[in-house]
């Protein structure tokens, strides 16, 4: 992909950004492997070699080529991608996301979760992504 616009330089700015957020703070996790446990709220670390939820537990493999197909097809597709400041940025998240934990899955193979809620499975800043990159594409795409 040849950068044309200020548009590409933003949605590959803003996935680099969370794709280095996500390694560092999983980086950190993994060295430090920090214990904060709060009633409600947990920080340690959670070694997932499933997907979100907990689902597909021990189907790495798969899960890493599923991961690589769509981070894939994001990319071939992006020149079809509205312009838009909010569809870039929703769809940069999920791209930031899908390989964040893609780099895990290749290099450990499994996720790093470390932020755990005592009422919601542990996660990381790369579902985070993902999650906000998905419901701003359901929002933009159910608006128009």
């Amino acid at each position: 992909m040849v950068i044309k616009n200020q548009k590409e330089i933003f949605f590959i700015s803003l996935t680099a950004l969370i794709v280095l957020l996500d390694q560092l703070t999983k980086y950190l996790v993994l060295k430090f492997q920090p214990l904060f446990d709060l009633k409600l709220f947990t920080l340690h670390l959670v070694k997932n070699t499933g997907a979100g939820f907990g689902v597909l537990q021990d189907y790495t493999s798969i899960l890493t080529i599923i991961s690589a197909l769509v981070a894939i097809v994001i990319i071939y597709i992006y020149p079809r991608i509205p312009k838009g400041r909010f569809v870039q940025a929703a769809t940069a998240l999920f791209l930031a996301g899908t390989l964040g934990n893609l780099i895990d899955r290749l290099i450990r193979k499994f996720v790093i979760d470390f932020l755990d809620f005592s009422f919601w499975p542990a996660f990381n800043l790369a579902d985070m992504a993902i999650t906000l990159g998905a419901v701003g594409l359901i929002i933009y795409f159910w608006k128009k």
